[in-house]
């Protein structure tokens, strides 16, 4: 009994830590033969009842899950019962306790789960398809934890830094699974399970979707893409509280909208006017006739920013939109539970500027000579490498991160490691077999999108206990567009993306949001340190003195977002 009254505690401390997830309810569940104890903070979405609560129990199988199933009504139908809640919880329960991991295949939604079998003695985790809802898990001996978010784990003591993270963050921006920023704690993948029986541990992907391309016809593109957006968007609305649409200035929110009725939708700008996208958003709701409300994020200062963020991400994140995202999802909390967003639509109708721009067409056999002869750190040392890149390499230096000599030079002795890949992540899913649009494309979604735009919108966006649902992430829809010729969604010649979808939304949105360049929710970082260098000179003297850096860097240093996230990272968990 006292074994397993200090389980309960335990969870019961990590749970208090993740209550921002689920401010509406606490449950907790344990077995003192099976030494297993489980516990769930609930933010009510369907079925408000207590009936919805969590852990809940079938048989001999326990689950605590976290995220939407939009077609639960379907498979319920088909399920035998008994029923004893109206939501979604119960329907995942029962299937997974009938079909075991075989049952994935069968949800459709974003989730992260953990069912626990009895009988089996087998626990397994599941991570969604693209990585919208995160889940951590910490091995011990004979033992397993698993949680939302690392502060959880925290909980059972805090692990040696993993060193080899620290690169991988200067690389990416972000820690990319199944690393974390500590040693021992990992990140279950998007789209795998995880089965632990015993001690012993199985991770498998269960989601690898074809990347053949079968539809090469613009005529045929549009007709599938209009009839899955018709069908996937709605579906994403499902919920017993307050759902609204996050409307931007840009393209893919407004495609989300129009597939709505008339929905509740929510602009949301700052009080910076060159920072706000109202005018635009407003353009595009009054020609939808949607019910339409803006909503004024505050100015704060940016010591703020660097104050809060690692407290939301627990480790070092390097995308400054994460604070914009942060204000936003605060405010949007006071209208609304739900928010559906146009995240996802970069990746899977070609949006960003790589697309067409020939990533590696630039390198030449003088700037790979000069590069090396340019100090690294330097801008035009920074352009020389990144320009003479080819292939993989190429398109790493494309998404913006620091490039490997920059991070050799960079860090202190104790923290490289002699000939480290800093390119294993994206070496993972790059397809030499692939066409480079296509190649790019299979990228963007395996890597970038679960790391990093979909963990920024998952913290910044749950920390207010808001949840965030991207539509344009649905598994069918992205299935959809892996089978359509890329060829047809860019423009090289006129240096454009998302033409299909350009093409379908023409009649029916306003040219100008049509035709509207892509801007992002990203600090003004460069203005805020020209006002403030002591913020920047101070953060890498203590980089310094903390022996992680080996040297100073100007105050024009491009990246020096990520070195005040690492420093105040350190300063709040090292």
């Amino acid at each position: 009994m006292a074994g397993e009254q200090a389980r309960l505690e335990t969870v019961r401390a990590m749970t208090e830590r993740l209550a921002h997830r689920g401010p509406d309810g606490e449950g907790f569940w344990a077995d003192a033969e099976q030494g297993v104890a489980l516990g769930h903070r609930r933010l009510a979405i369907q079925d408000l009842s207590p009936s919805g609560d969590q852990p809940m129990l079938h048989g001999a199988h326990v689950l605590t899950y976290n995220g939407e199933l939009y077609n639960h009504e379907a498979l319920r139908a088909a399920l035998p019962g008994p029923w004893r809640s109206t939501g979604d919880t119960e329907v995942v329960l029962h299937l997974l306790a009938r079909d075991g991991s075989d049952g994935l295949q069968q949800l459709v939604g974003m989730f992260a789960l953990a069912l626990w079998d009895g009988a089996a003695r087998r626990l397994l985790l599941v991570r969604d398809r693209l990585g919208i809802k995160p889940l951590y898990y910490r091995l011990s001996s004979g033992g397993i934890a698993f949680a939302s978010e690392l502060k959880a784990l925290l909980v059972l003591g805090t692990p040696p830094i993993d060193r080899s993270a620290v690169r991988d963050y200067l690389f990416h921006g972000y820690v990319p699974s199944p690393k974390s920023i500590y040693e021992g704690i990992a990140k279950l993948p998007a789209g795998h399970w995880l089965e632990w029986s015993e001690g012993r541990v199985r991770i498998e992907r269960y989601w690898n979707p074809s990347t053949a391309v079968t539809v090469r016809e613009a005529p045929a593109a549009l007709e599938r893409l209009d009839a899955r957006l018709r069908e996937v968007v709605p579906a994403h609305t499902v919920a017993d509280v307050p759902v609204g649409v996050f409307l931007s200035g840009g393209l893919d929110s407004a495609l989300t909208t129009y597939y709505l009725d008339h929905p509740h939708t929510f602009s949301l700008g700052f009080e910076e006017r060159d920072r706000s996208e109202l005018a635009a958003a407003r353009m595009t709701a009054e020609h939808l006739h949607t019910q339409h409300a803006e909503i004024t994020a505050p100015a704060r200062d940016f010591v703020v920013a660097l104050e809060c963020l690692p407290q939301v991400f627990d480790e070092p994140f390097g995308d400054s939109a994460a604070w914009s995202n942060y204000l936003i999802a605060e405010c949007a909390r006071r209208e609304v539970t739900v928010a559906l967003s146009g995240e996802g639509g970069d990746e899977i109708f070609c949006g960003y500027p790589r697309y067409w721009s020939r990533i590696g067409a630039r390198s030449t056999v003088l700037n790979r000579s000069l590069a090396p002869l340019v100090p690294a750190l330097s801008r035009m040392g920074a352009s020389l490498r990144n320009r003479s890149y080819q292939g993989l390499a190429a398109f790493a230096a494309a998404l913006g991160g620091l490039n490997a000599e920059q991070i050799g030079t960079l860090l202190a002795p104790a923290w490289l490691e002699r000939d480290y890949d800093y390119w294993w992540f994206y070496r993972k899913f790059w397809r030499e077999e692939l066409a480079p649009l296509e190649q790019l494309r299979w990228l963007d979604l395996n890597t970038d999108l679960a790391e990093g735009l979909l963990t920024k919108v998952d913290r910044s966006s749950m920390a207010h206990s808001l949840e965030v649902r991207p539509p344009l992430l649905d598994h069918r829809l992205v299935e959809l567009m892996l089978s359509i010729d890329p060829h047809l969604l860019v423009d090289e010649a006129h240096e454009r993306g998302k033409v299909l979808v350009r093409t379908l939304m023409a009649p029916r949105l306003p040219p100008a949001i049509i035709e509207r360049p892509k801007s992002g929710f990203g600090l003004p970082v460069r203005r805020w340190l020209a006002r403030h260098p002591e913020l920047l000179a101070g953060a890498v003297r203590r980089l310094i003195e903390r022996g992680v850096l080996a040297r100073p860097v100007g105050t024009d240093f491009r990246r020096a977002w990520a070195l005040l996230m690492l420093d105040r990272w350190f300063t709040t968990f090292g």
